[in-house]
């Protein structure tokens, strides 16, 4: 299993947890983060120290400050469908390395749905990041338009494929037989042969990663993905950059405000990922989040979070050595469980899913939490999966430097476990699996979000948000720096606030969007 994507609504998920991140997206380990050698090797724009880079003096030549995209007919992709309607499509040429930006170039998938508004109304382009990293946004914006549609009464609806991603030089990191059989690893190994296995998949997942990307490898950070932002900006034709950014995305929106603080248009980070947080940080904000998610459904069918907890671990324990069934033919394995578990933590609105799918498991059947799992990960009728996941692990490897050994991971195990009962020792073992063996040196253990001098920009926290939990969007406030970050707090349940069934918290978000109002720093929605 990968790391918790920051937000589950992409491919197959999108039909099952619309309604929760209608302002959200999709990542497997939602927040989410080898000795192979050859062309992927390198540091890309990364400077060294603790933070990343702080400077935005890297420009692109004229050549594609000025290139003109050419609207056109949206074509299907691997993974996921052509769009129709008002949505149009193009390709942005980008450097691939920003430290030689007139060098090689790569494309960037972009998709748009122009403003219904002319003249004075229309105020520019919105751009859309819907987390993971990893998530393609050509693939998820279509199909949540009607969310959005007043917003597009004064912007063009824009989002695209970060580099890596989709139908921008997207990594497939294996191949759907060797991820089925992926499946069959414990990923909490209890015995030394088990731990061997584990870490060798990651060593294995690693090198087909650096034979996929190659050079690209070292190029796929956060950072490279903001200044590709700000050249998007230049490109649309738009003096500020507008944004919305969910899970993840509130991490790049962070990045790109303090690499072109005096470039921030209206920006709006929902879902807000803990800055200060280092890779066993997020690991450790994630065991919380969905503990605390999995207490408050707890509470809702009446059982007390505790002995809830305790059973459903037991269940899990179960597992581990005596997989279920499932009407297929297939098994549900502890791994399989655990991320099924997750999937519906997403949404308010998928609780009762997962009352039935626990109730079903308790009963010897494995077939509705193995279904719940299958939608996270990507995977149709036919048994293919999706690439979410791969292209969420370069990215977060090349931005995270922490390494933590075996080791590391055991003697973190207990604190794990304290946090979490259920999803303690999945996240605490994740923290050596996720970037073991990795052949790109990572850039920083912390992103440089201050942004001294940019205009207000509107952070939405939601009190009850599994995988980004509540108290990283006052440490993004605060590390955005006075009078930047403004900080909404939605007291509600789920990954996102925006469209989640807050009046309050969507008038204040198109207020801010449509009008600039900035609302008061701490107000609150309940």
């Amino acid at each position: 299993m990968a790391r918790f994507l920051r937000c589950a609504a992409l491919g197959a998920a999108v039909a099952l947890l619309v309604a929760s991140c209608s302002g959200g997206s999709s990542d497997s380990g939602g927040d989410g983060k080898g000795a192979g050698k050859g062309a992927g090797k390198g540091t890309g724009t990364g400077t060294g120290g603790g933070r990343a880079a702080g400077t935005s003096s890297t420009s692109a030549p004229a050549s594609l400050t000025e290139q003109k995209l050419d609207w056109g007919r949206c074509k299907g992709t691997s993974d996921s469908a052509a769009p129709s309607g008002d949505w149009r499509c193009a390709t942005l040429k980008v450097p691939l390395d920003w430290s030689k930006p007139a060098g090689r170039t790569i494309g960037l998938s972009l998709i748009r749905a122009k403003s219904r508004s002319g003249g004075g109304q229309r105020l520019g382009s919105l751009l859309f990041n819907f987390g993971g990293p990893g998530g393609s946004g050509v693939g998820t914006l279509p199909a949540f338009g009607s969310t959005f549609s007043s917003l597009r009464e004064r912007y063009d609806l824009v989002s695209w494929d970060p580099r890596g991603v989709g139908g921008s030089e997207g990594i497939r990191c294996r191949s759907n037989k060797d991820i089925r059989a992926a499946e069959s690893i414990d990923i909490t190994p209890d015995t030394p042969a088990e731990e061997r296995a584990y870490l060798q998949d990651a060593a294995d997942f690693a090198k087909g990663c650096e034979k996929a990307a190659g050079d690209l490898l070292a190029h796929v950070s956060t950072t490279d993905t903001a200044r590709d932002m700000d050249l998007m900006r230049q490109v649309l034709g738009d003096t500020k950059l507008h944004y919305f950014g969910i899970s993840y995305g509130t991490e790049l929106g962070g990045v790109y405000a303090h690499l072109f603080p005096k470039n921030v248009g209206r920006l709006i980070l929902d879902a807000v990922v803990d800055p200060s947080a280092d890779a066993v940080g997020h690991a450790e904000n994630q065991a919380r989040g969905f503990q605390r998610a999995l207490d408050d459904y707890l509470k809702s069918t009446g059982q007390d979070p505790e002995r809830g907890s305790a059973r459903i671990a037991a269940l899990l324990d179960r597992l581990d050595s005596d997989p279920l069934p499932a009407s297929d033919g297939r098994r549900l394995t502890q791994s399989l469980a655990v991320t099924g578990i997750v999937l519906p933590l997403y949404s308010e609105r998928s609780w009762p899913r997962l009352t039935s799918a626990l109730e079903s498991a308790e009963d010897g059947d494995g077939s509705e939490l193995l279904e719940l799992a299958d939608a996270y990960n990507e995977r149709d009728s036919s048994g293919k999966y999706g690439t979410t996941a791969h292209s969420q692990r370069v990215i977060s490897c090349l931005d995270d430097r922490q390494r933590p050994t075996a080791e590391e991971a055991r003697k973190r195990l207990t604190e794990f476990e304290r946090i979490s009962p259920v999803f303690g020792d999945f996240l605490g073992w994740d923290t050596a699996g996720w970037c073991h063996d990795w052949p790109v040196t990572g850039q920083y253990d912390t992103p440089e979000v201050s942004a001294a001098g940019a205009a207000p920009i509107l952070l939405v926290g939601n009190t009850g948000d599994p995988a980004t939990p509540y108290e990283g969007a006052r440490k993004m406030a605060d590390e955005l720096g006075r009078g930047v970050g403004v900080l909404l707090t939605w007291k509600g349940e789920g990954h996102g606030a925006y469209d989640s069934g807050s009046d309050c918290v969507d008038s204040a978000v198109d207020a801010y969007l449509l009008k600039g109002t900035v609302p008061k720093d701490g107000k609150v929605c309940s």
